[in-house]
């Protein structure tokens, strides 16, 4: 008799022998959407916020609908080829150099031409096998560091995203809501938020991150309906119900890019480094995520490497290729995945769930703006500590290992990004077995990576030298 249809879904992505369940995989799916639903209002406004050389801007609502689209198709992409948890949207910080960065030097075509073809580099480099190789060459002790680092960077993250945590002027770079003391009801609403978090996760309730985020949804929704308090405390997300539950989506800004039009504006060698930046930033993103999130899941095998990590890199490549196509920006893989593997996702079966999600979202967008930050950032801070167990593997009495292990993992928080993060690991532990005459142990690859990381960490001298504005 032919199997269930439920039957080959468990075949085909794994679920069953990667020790997950359905019901593990859908609530995986809808933590991650909600933890990363934030991006269909933050993506517009970053790229709606900025203009091109001709003084033009990008339509916000059809930016809401390209963010969203694109995010659907790669994440199901991803999930149905990788069989990963690993889902995909607008990457940020890229988003803001297309906007801040190149659009004022060209017309929004051409700049987002310059993200298609980043993406058809990265592609080339994963059909060539290169960009896997690169990654397996990387040893684990800084694998394992780049888990913790990026665990220190989400929880960061959950807390200023939340306003627990953020700089004002006159006071450290950073503080206790800013100014040394937390400041209104959203911040009491991330405080039970987290509590809540925490205390189901220890109780190890099944779900206990997604029952967080929607517990504590309700209880802004309510705080802020018998509360005076203005909109701009909450942030991008109003926890209200909204005035309208569908809108109809505008497609208007799919296909337009011009793939080698910036040629024609500025001059070849600033083309050059601008793609070099977005590639870089592309490159090593998706590598640490990738390696976060799969370690996280225990996907990976003993030596430290990922799953399908061909395809998963393929796929990547070609979603920062399509969110140029569609004027979203480059889209990358997202380590709030990993808020999805907290809750026990472990496949790709996730991914239908989050993409699905972002699918509905393009028709029912408003109530994606109903999650407010303070609901869904106490996910992220769980999620921190889940990844920062991996710190106790490292082997912390080799300084050729436990110093560039150091550096990766501070980096990434204290800077921001994940890409600084690694690439200051790779210097510092190319530089070491140099030091320690140990030069021979180093891959060829990781020398290649280590002297094209030095270029991105001078970048602006090099333009400087080269009269490059």
């Amino acid at each position: 008799m032919p199997s269930s249809p439920l039957a080959r879904l468990d075949s085909y992505f794994q679920i069953s022998e990667r020790g997950s369940t359905m019901g593990r995989e859908i609530r995986g799916g809808f933590a991650t959407f909600f933890t990363m639903a934030y991006i269909l209002v933050l993506n517009p406004i970053i790229l709606s916020g900025a203009t091109d050389i001709n003084g033009d801007q990008l339509s916000f609502p059809q930016l809401v609908t390209v963010t969203a689209l694109v995010a659907a198709v790669m994440t199901v992409l991803m999930g149905v080829t990788a069989n990963l948890p690993l889902a995909l949207a607008a990457g940020l910080g890229i988003n803001a150099m297309v906007a801040f960065q190149i659009a004022p030097r060209m017309t929004w075509p051409e700049a987002m031409g310059l993200v298609v073809l980043e993406g058809i580099i990265l592609c080339a480099l994963s059909a060539t096998g290169l960009r896997e190789s690169v990654m397996n060459a990387i040893p684990m002790a800084l694998k394992q560091a780049i888990g913790v680092g990026i665990g220190l960077f989400i929880a960061l993250i959950g807390f200023v995203d939340a306003g627990f945590v953020a700089g004002h002027e006159g006071a450290p770079p950073l503080s206790l809501g800013g100014s040394g003391e937390l400041h209104g009801w959203p911040s009491l609403v991330f405080c039970v938020g987290v509590l809540l978090t925490f205390a189901l996760l220890a109780r190890r309730v099944k779900g206990a991150i997604l029952i967080s985020i929607l517990a504590t949804t309700v209880l802004a929704m309510v705080i802020n309906a018998i509360a005076d308090i203005d909109d701009a405390a909450w942030g991008l997300s109003v926890p209200t119900v909204p005035d309208e539950i569908v809108a109809s989506p505008d497609f208007g800004l799919l296909g337009q890019f011009s793939l080698f039009g910036a040629f024609g504006e500025i001059t070849f060698i600033t083309v050059v480094l601008l793609v070099f930046t977005l590639f870089l930033t592309d490159f090593f993103d998706t590598m640490g995520t990738a390696v976060a999130v799969s370690g996280e899941a225990g996907l990976l095998d003993e030596r430290g490497r990922v799953p399908r990590l061909g395809r998963m890199l393929f796929v990547d490549g070609l979603a920062a290729a399509a969110g140029g196509a569609a004027s979203a920006s480059s889209n990358t893989s997202y380590i709030e995945s990993a808020a999805g593997v907290g809750e026990g996702a472990r496949t790709g079966f996730a991914n239908l769930v989050t993409g699905g999600l972002f699918a509905l979202a393009l028709f029912f967008s408003p109530l994606a703006a109903v999650v407010p930050s303070q609901a869904a950032a106490p996910a992220l801070v769980v999620v921190g500590f889940l990844m920062m167990v991996q710190v106790g593997t490292i082997d912390w009495s080799d300084h050729t290992l436990a110093i560039p292990a150091f550096v990766t993992i501070v980096v990434m928080p204290f800077t921001y990004s994940i890409t600084n993060g690694i690439g200051a690991g790779f210097i510092a532990y190319v530089l070491l077995k140099v030091v320690h005459g140990r030069a021979r142990d180093v891959n060829w690859l990781l020398w290649i990576t280590a002297a094209l990381f030095a270029v991105y960490f001078a970048i602006d001298p090099i333009r400087q030298a080269l009269g490059v504005d």
